[in-house]
């Protein structure tokens, strides 16, 4: 498992990216943004995938420009800002920030042109990938969960990125409330009070 740390920042900590089965073949095919057809494509997944972060990274690596939550903007300047990108040659990517699967333009003429764009989507996380996002998240909070935390968590959380977000989230304020640290009862009754159901100890 890789991250890929954003040169955004002036912090200590810049926000990272987890490469994992969910967004490996996005990477991979940003790194050809040159090959796309049209020069364009739509990059679409379920919420708080990091679709965002990608964007802000495939620009900052200067591989193309992007347009954050294209499906809420304005169609006609999409369309014109299609047809200027294959003007000057440069990639341009289409976040489709509340389509988790597939996004449809209302425009007749922007959506032909998008129908021959590449689709890029993000998927959901297989476990290791989802080891990784709970200890990234946990960080970012300030706080550290090791490996034994890892494994009885991921067996147990939901298995997308929304999930992961609000469980770390929901770890790191029952820890706050109770003055203590977050070890197996902090992380019983965070998975309890997201899932409602009594999580099994270990013995």
């Amino acid at each position: 498992m890789r991250q890929i740390p954003l040169p955004l920042a002036a912090g200590a900590s810049p926000p990272r990216i987890v490469v994992g089965n969910a967004n490996a073949a996005v990477i991979d095919a940003f790194a050809r943004a040159g090959e796309w057809p049209f020069r364009s494509a739509v990059l679409t997944g379920p919420p708080r995938s990091g679709k965002s972060l990608l964007g802000q990274w495939f620009v900052a690596s200067e591989r193309g420009e992007a347009i954050d939550d294209a499906d809420s903007g304005d169609e006609t300047e999409l369309f014109h800002r299609w047809n200027r990108a294959q003007e000057s040659g440069t990639p341009l990517l289409l976040i489709a920030g509340r389509a988790e699967e597939g996004w449809t333009p209302r425009l007749p003429d922007l959506a032909s042109r998008l129908g021959g764009s590449l689709h890029l989507a993000i998927g959901e996380p297989d476990e290791a990938m989802l080891g990784e996002l709970i200890a990234v998240h946990a960080e970012q909070r300030g706080f550290t969960l090791g490996e034994d935390a890892a494994a009885y968590l991921v067996s147990r959380a939901e298995r997308s990125h929304l999930g992961v977000e609000r469980l770390v989230k929901t770890i790191d304020r029952l820890s706050l409330e109770r003055k203590a640290p977050p070890t197996l009862s902090v992380w019983r009754d965070a998975l309890e009070e997201i899932g409602g159901a009594r999580q099994p100890r270990l013995l």
